[in-house]
Parts: C-alpha cells; structure tokens; sequence
C-alpha cells in the first residue's frame, strides 16, 4: 500500500474536532492514513504550516540594552554622571559617562553572545522523532513534522506533537508537564497524546494531527532549562561582591563625614564618594562570570560534550564521586553472542532462533541486533510471521512476541532476564539449577545471560535456553578510570547486570570488586548507617532499577559527596536531576537529556573526564579573579581612605579613580582565556584561603602606595598636582601586576601567561602611561617620572610575591608538607601517560592494550 497523499479535507487549526472525532474521520479529513505521507507532499505541507515549534519571543535589542542603565550599580555610576555636571567638571562628567556605556555595551555583547552560544547548543539537542514517508521509516527532525504524519513513540520518547494513537497494545504517557498528573495514564488506541507528554511504557504508532502553535502544550519540549541559573560556586563569588560593596560603602561614608567635619563643599565630596565607590565595586564580575562560563561551554562543544546548564560546569569541578553507566560508558555497547546453553536437548539454533523472533531488527536495539545477528538459517526466521510484538520495558524486563510458524500453527516466544523467564516457566523446577550453573559460568568469564522461553498455543511457556552476551570494556576505560582517581574523583559502576557480571567487568577496569547487590538497598529515609556507609565504600552496584540509583545519589550526598550521575534511558531522569551534576551519555533518550546538565555526543568516559579537567580550569580562572579583585578593592579603598583622614589629600582625581576601573575592566576580562594548572582533587571554596591572601596582597599594597607618597612628597618635594598623578600611574601598573600574582600559587613565573592575558595587560598599561606622561586629564608627568614609577611598581612586584608565598604557607600549611617517599604503585602515573598517548592519538579505539604498555615502557625504568 503506497503512502497517502490526499490533501487534507480541514486544517489541523480545527485540532478540538480532531482529538475527539473516530479515527476514520481524522484520517479522511488530514488526508493521510497508517501508511504515513510521501515526503513531496510533506514538504508541501511543511510550506503551508510552517515548522512545529513556537517561535521564542524575543526581547527588544534595544529594550534589552537600556536594561543595563538600571540597577543599583548603574544608579551610583548615573548619580555621579548628575553630579559631576551640577559642579561643572565636565572632564568628569563625559569620562564617568563613558565608563557607563563602555559597562552597558561589554554586559549587553557578552550576554547576547552567550545567548547566541546557547542557542546553537539547543540546535544540536533538537528533538527527533521516527517518521514514515514514502512507506520507510526516517529520523528528521521534529520540527520538520506535518498534520497527516505517522511517527513512532517508544519508551522514553517525548511526543513530538499531538497526535492520535494507531492500532497496537495500551502505553503508559506521563502528562505532568501539561497537566501536573504525577502519575502515568494509560492511553489506547485512538486516544490522543500531546506534545511534550513522555512515553514511560510501551510503544506504538501515531498520527499527527496537530503541530507548532496548533499543539495543546503550544510550546514543543524545551531540552535546554536553566541556562542562567546561579550556581553555588557563583553565589559565593556575588556574596564577596556584597561584601566589597558593604566595605566600600563604610568607608566612603567615613570620607564624607570628614569632609562635612572639616567644611569641604558637599557636591564636589559627593561626586568623589560616588566615584570611589563605583571604582571599588566589582562592576565588571558579572561579566567576567559570563564570558568564563561562555568559553569554557565552547571548548567542551569541541570535546563533543554539550552544556545544557553554564553553571554545571562550576558544580562539575567539585564532584568527587562519579556513578557510571557500564553499557556503552565502560564497555563498548557492542554485545556479541556466544555458544548458548539449552535444556533437554533442544539445538542451539533453535534457542537463538526463538531469542530473535522475541526481537526486533528495526527497533536498533544493541541485544535484538547481537541475536538476530545470531541466526544461521534466516530462510527459518523469514518463514516465521510475527503477529504481535510486545517491547521491553524495565518493569517486565522481557519481550514477548506472538509469532505465526511455517506450519501456520501460532506460538509465543520471550527473551530476558533468567530469572524473569525462569519465574514464568513451567519447567523452571525441572531446570532451574542447571540453567543458574549456566548462568554462572558465563557471568564468571564476563559474559550477560538471556533466558528464553517457548508456549505453544495452549500458552504454557517452557524455559528452552540461555544466551550468553559479552559487551567488551572500551578501550582506554582502565586508563581513564585510573586517570579519575588520580584526579581524586572516585568512579562507582553502576549497572543493571547481575553481580558476577558486574565484578569481572569492575576486575578487568581495574576499579575493585567491592560490587553491593542494589536489589538490596534499603529505603533512605530508614537507611542504617551501616548501610549508608557500605554505599559510599562500594566500587559499584548490580542488579540496580531506577529507583536504586536515585536512592544512591541520594545516600552519597548525604554523606557530604558531590555526586555526578551518567544515564541514558527515561527512567534515568530523577537521578540525572538529582545528583549535582546529571550527565546524559552517547545515545540518551530525549527525557533523559532534558533532566541532564551535560549531554555527551561521544560515546564513552574519557569525555566526561575531559569536561571535569575543564571545569576545574575555570574554578581556578575564577579563583584568582576573586582574589585579584578584594586585593585591589582594599588597596584603592584603604590607601584612600587614609590619605584624605590623616593628611587631608586627595591623591586621586575623580577622572582618574573612573579611568583606573575603565581600564581595570577592559584587561581583567582576558583572564577567562588564562593557561592554568587544575587541582588533582575536587575543587571546594576555601573563603579564608581566599579572604587571608587577598587581604596580604591589599595590605602589602597600601604600604606600598604611602611609600611612593612620601618619596614624591617629601624626598622629591613635587607638588601635590604631580603627586596625583604619579600615585595614578602606580596604582595602575601595579593593580595589573596583581593579575599575575593571583593567578598562581607558587612563583609568578610558575605558569606561562596567555597571550591574550599578557596583550591586554600590556595595552591597558601602555595606555595608562600615555595619559599619566602628556597630562590627559591631569598634570603631565614626564617620561622620566613614568619610568621610576614602573621600576618602582616592578621592585614591589617581586617583593609581594615572595609575600605571596609565604601567605600560602600560613594559610594553607597542608600544601607545605611534601611525602618523604614517592608512591611505590605507579599505576596512576601509567594511565596517566597511557591517557596522554590515547589523546594525541585522537581519540582512536582499539589500542589500549598498546598503549597501556608503552605508557608502563616509558614510566617503569623510572621506577
């Protein structure tokens, strides 16, 4: 029967009708029938209704733009813009109005750039839906459906559109997205489905009715949530900027009452307060934030692994233990069938023969492709007709297939788990023990059971055989699993296999054989401790349903872990959402990636483990800017404030505390393309740390300044115009300097500078020296004073990082103590190398073995 293509007698638009109306009806009136559409005409229809989606409202530009003129910040910087004009200093007027917009113009770019990042992200988490054209089923896009589509909804799938069910058994839909409904309703033939509803059991055919606007949801299923949700880490950063902001604040107010005390006049004391203030607060963080999270999302694009959510990267660089997927993460999801084992004598070719009647070719799935695949004599399995065919699903854990022989006699076949198939059989206590010897002896030499069972058509199943499957380890698992601890990140396997499975593949990995049978898992609000703690010491789980992995995430932070989670299937979504950092693998469903914050397009975990290294980074980039910023907060703030109270000078101009932040931002923004060094451990915000180093460094700095101060006044004798400006030029030169101590533990040469960094550093501060020699805004200093000036900042350069160092050694003493003997297991060091080689080999799969060994060649004569 060729693919209808009749015009449709009604628009979908009349799609209340169309939900209601016999299905005979619906079909005559979209012009279409169980056969689908030819593609020609679908591509009509595509013209005439356009896409199905809902086009996302979208902000003015220029609406969107003057929000970054309101706000508490923007108020203070347009406060004194009014000031500065109601004194008639209109240097400082059109200069503080230039920071204004410079701040507006670098937020409003940013922002519309990490949105355009994000919306190429969603792009390639576009939805897919299985579609019938011209009588062969395809994989377009969802939004690329029309009324009269016939599509295919499987366990796990998120309906692409509403549609009406086709002929086939009853499937479970979960709703809660449209209705609230926390539980599944059973949908039969006929009934409708709506867009954005989740197929959570069953499978069938439906046909489209209504699509884009016309659906019920309105909106199709939005894969990427949250993409400017603030994560701990950036709450704890906002929180510094609270508290620069309170500090700025208190001290400002001390100036102006001085002020007032000693009868200054108040606009001209207000302009400078205001100005001060928005020089010591952290305008340029939120951007700065952005621009970090935008670059690293970019080069994890590039490693095939796509951020859903930015701040997943953040809550990536603190997980400590990482649950795993076994199927396509740690193995290569490529199952392969051995030498079955059957009962009573039954041949070995009519077990698989009945195993691959219970599967389905079409269905890709890895175990029914390993079976079918399997069969010898495919004239026998062609001679077969299945009647009907029930898929799998985690509750049942079987299929089932209703088959018409060659005979023309009707039988029934299953496949799945032994012990599911056993419980069902008949003869299960005549071959029980034998069948559980078999199975094993194949879980001993790594390999996964599948019972399969025959009824006749007196329906009285008889267990007839095991199948055994092996799914090999990927190929550089061992070496990056070992490369995870080095990095103080614990992997936990987690798998629905059975134990002896679980413990070979965990042995071959090289990950323990401390394997916990989830079957035995308690309820966590009556967890024991014990139990708790048996979870957080395991290597991995076995035998686990979904509902055991959201319970160990659950336990393991509890427990104080950060926790990320890998999985693909729709059952798989609570624990994707619960744990800190949800990880969707190579091939998830498409609710599975919409509850994950990382979706992977490559298979495996080196990709995850490269998205961790990554992270890491950015904590590390953001670390020293937070640093970076008190330290420079307090030196500006303090060396202020004591100069105005103690010998009653401002040793700054408003014009020149306003270019000082103008180019502070411009260059500290090149720090989110920093080389940095990550940490072989979990990173965690250590505010004292933080707090007590920056505090060193503002302090060292303030010293600093009033030496300079009294050289100028007091040995030198300049006048207090020249002053200013050479304190400008100081604070200048060395506030970027500071860059580069914050940015690294050890000695400021330590780790190599982006170039990017070193440009944007050298640019700003060739800038600042111009202004400060030919007098822009202020007195000119000369060549000569410029350079004693930049000598005299690079000398305190120096001493501050030797400061810097043994500020480190006070506050974070445990990194001063060095192990007296090197480890003797060198293991981590090879899969470490082992690691290296697989990289630089790109990424190509079958030669871990090759590589294990030269990576041990290179690291065992250094034993």
């Amino acid at each position: 029967m060729k693919p209808n293509t009749n015009k449709p007698e009604a628009k979908p638009q009349a799609k209340d009708d169309l939900k209601t109306l016999a299905m005979a009806e619906v079909e005559k009136k979209l012009g279409s029938s169980p056969d689908g559409l030819s593609q020609a005409e679908a591509q009509k229809r595509l013209t005439q209704y356009g896409p199905n989606e809902i086009a996302e409202k979208k902000t003015n530009a220029f609406l969107k733009f003057l929000t970054y003129f309101w706000g508490p910040i923007p108020w203070m910087i347009e406060a004194a813009v009014i000031l500065s004009g109601a004194v008639r200093h209109w240097p400082d007027f059109f200069i503080i109005l230039l920071l204004l917009l410079s701040n507006a113009v670098i937020g409003f770019w940013e922002e519309h750039q990490a949105g355009n990042a994000i919306a190429a992200l969603k792009a390639k988490l576009a939805v897919k839906a299985k579609v019938k054209r011209d009588g062969k089923w395809i994989d377009p896009a969802a939004r690329d459906l029309v009324p009269g589509d016939v599509v295919r909804l499987r366990l796990g799938d998120i309906v692409p559109a509403d549609a009406r069910l086709l002929a086939g058994d009853p499937v479970q839909v979960d709703q809660s997205a449209l209705t609230g409904e926390s539980l599944p309703a059973e949908h039969k033939p006929g009934d409708a489905v709506f867009s954005g509803s989740i197929i959570r059991q069953g499978e069938i055919d439906a046909m489209v009715y209504a699509t884009g606007t016309n659906t019920y949801f309105g909106k199709t299923a939005q894969l990427v949530q949250g993409a400017h949700t603030v994560s701990h880490f950036q709450r704890a950063v906002l929180k510094i900027g609270d508290y620069l902001i309170i500090l700025a604040v208190v001290l400002v107010a001390v100036i102006i009452a001085a002020a007032l005390f000693r009868g200054d006049p108040i606009l001209a004391t207000l302009q400078f307060a205001l100005v001060l203030t928005v020089a010591a607060i952290p305008v340029a963080m939120p951007t700065v934030l952005s621009v970090t999270m935008a670059v690293g999302a970019r080069l994890l694009a590039k490693k095939e692994a796509i951020v859903t959510r930015l701040s997943a990267i953040e809550e990536l660089a603190g997980v400590d233990v990482l649950c795993s997927d076994k199927t396509g993460t740690l193995t290569q999801n490529k199952l392969t069938l051995g030498d079955p084992f059957s009962v009573n004598g039954i041949p070995a070719e009519q077990v698989i023969l009945c195993a691959a009647l219970a599967s389905r070719a079409e269905d890709k799935d890895t175990i029914d492709l390993a079976v079918i695949g399997g069969v010898k004599d495919e004239k026998a399995l062609k001679a077969c007709q299945v009647v009907h065919f029930q898929p799998f699903d985690p509750v049942h854990k079987r299929t089932e297939a209703t088959v018409k022989g060659a005979d023309g006699k009707q039988f029934q076949v299953a496949k799945g788990a032994p012990q599911v198939i056993l419980e069902m059989s008949a003869n299960a206590g005549e071959v029980k023990p034998a069948a559980e010897k078999a199975v094993n002896e194949f879980a001993a030499r790594g390999f996964r059971s599948l019972g399969v069972a025959r009824a006749d058509e007196q329906g009285k199943w008889r267990f007839i055989g095991v199948l055994p499957l092996f799914d090999p380890p990927r190929a550089q698992a061992k070496a990056t699993i070992a490369s995870a601890r080095q990095m103080g990140v614990s992997v936990k396997m987690v798998t629905g296999d059975q134990l002896a499975i679980a413990r070979e593949t965990a042995k071959q990995l090289g990950m323990g054989t401390n394997i916990l049978d989830a079957s035995g898992l308690g309820d966590t609000k009556h967890e024991t401790a014990a139990a708790s703690e048996a979870i957080e010491k395991a290597d991995g789980f076995a035998q686990v349903f979904p509902e055991h992995k959201f319970h160990i995430v659950d336990v393991l932070q509890q427990r104080g872990h950060i926790v990320g989670m890998t999985g693909d299937g729709v059952n798989d979504a609570p624990a994707l959402k619960k744990a800190d950092c949800g990880i969707a693998v190579s091939g998830a469903t498409d609710s599975a990636r919409a509850a994950a914050s990382i979706v992977l397009l490559a298979p495996g975990l080196s990709v995850i483990i490269d998205a961790i290294k990554e992270s890491r980074r950015i904590f590390q980039r953001m670390n020293s800017y937070a640093i970076y910023r008190i330290a420079e907060t307090l030196r500006v703030l303090f060396f202020m404030t004591l100069a105005i109270l103690v010998f009653n000078f401002y040793p700054l101009t408003a014009v020149m505390i306003v270019m000082l932040a103008l180019l502070n931002d411009g260059a500290i923004l090149s720090i989110a393309y920093d080389n940095v060094h990550y940490k072989d451990k979990p990173e965690a915000w250590n505010m004292r740390l933080v707090l007590g180093i920056s505090t060193v460094l503002g302090v060292v700095g303030v010293v600093a300044a009033f030496g300079l101060f009294y050289l100028g006044e007091r040995v030198f004798h300049l006048d207090r115009a020249h002053i200013q400006t050479l304190m400008y030029l100081k604070l200048s030169v060395a506030g970027h300097l500071t860059i580069f101590l914050t940015r690294t533990r050890g000695p400021f040469w330590s780790i190599r500078p982006a170039r990017i960094l070193w440009a944007a550093v050298l640019g700003t501060q060739t800038v600042a020296t111009l202004i400060a020699v030919y007098g822009v805004f202020m007195t000119p200093l000369g060549w000569g004073w410029a350079a004693f000036v930049w000598g005299y900042a690079l000398t305190w350069f120096l001493v501050n990082d030797r400061v810097k160092l043994v500020a480190y050694r006070i506050f974070d003493p445990a990194k001063a103590s060095v192990p007296a003997k090197k480890p003797l297991d060198l293991t981590p060091r090879i899969a470490t190398r082992a690691y290296e080689i697989y990289e630089e080999r790109g990424h190509h799969d079958g030669q871990a073995d090759q590589d294990w060994l030269e990576a041990e060649h290179e690291i065992a004569p250094k034993r």
